[in-house]
């Protein structure tokens, strides 16, 4: 299939670079140029800069003969845009937009969109196969993501305070041996925990490391 992606985020870059490996022709459209560089290297398709609602950058990126559609970035007024842009001018067949502000779902159900919300199983459920394993999602707040997971044998003996970044990444709960607790700064971590935190988007290759496999 012919498929445009518009947002290169951590989610529009690893849905682009998971539809890609499965062998199909993909465009990836966002207003930063800089955001390309979260495309991973078996990623074959196109990038283009530019906004995924401007109608001649979708020309560019051959909208006419797209098959799918997908709206992902972090602003529900652009996804909102691109999408309708995408099925009401071009008449693109399968059209989906990420939805961030649950407050505007009845705005995208009226103009019956197809759309994926931070806070349904669909989204947690697509996560979980892109990132093939590691944390889980459980919530998008804007560019924060709300996750769960099993500490991987690094983070042993290392305190909450070691590991949390300010105002990018904080541990809010954590889960052991059936009992579940808040930490404090100083509290230890251990191989087997299963944590739940919050963390910004540029921050998630950072703590990647700390989370198990599998």
């Amino acid at each position: 299939m012919n498929i445009i992606v518009v947002g290169c985020g951590r989610v529009g870059s690893q849905l682009a670079t998971m539809l890609s490996v499965e062998g199909h022709n993909v465009v990836v459209i966002d207003r930063d140029e800089r955001a390309f560089r979260r495309l991973g290297s078996i990623f074959n398709g196109v990038t283009i800069k530019g906004l995924g609602f401007d109608e001649e950058i979708l020309e560019e990126a051959g909208i006419r003969e797209a098959d799918a559609f997908a709206a992902v970035t972090d602003l529900d007024n652009t996804n909102l845009m691109a999408a309708e842009v995408a099925r009401k001018i071009f008449g693109v067949p399968h059209v989906v937009a990420r939805l961030y502000n649950p407050v505007r779902e009845r705005t995208y159900q009226q103009l019956n969109l197809d759309y994926v919300c931070g806070t349904t199983l669909v989204a947690e459920q697509l996560m979980d196969k892109i990132r093939s394993g590691h944390g889980h999602h459980l919530d998008t707040i804007g560019d924060i993501e709300v996750i769960e997971f099993k500490a991987a044998e690094g983070i042993e003996g290392l305190k909450v305070a070691d590991v949390e970044l300010d105002n990018r990444f904080r541990i809010y709960a954590i889960a052991r041996g059936g009992i579940s607790f808040i930490p404090e700064p100083g509290s230890e971590l251990h191989k087997g925990d299963i944590i739940y935190a919050s963390v910004k988007d540029d921050a998630y290759p950072k703590v990647e490391r700390f989370m198990e496999e599998g």
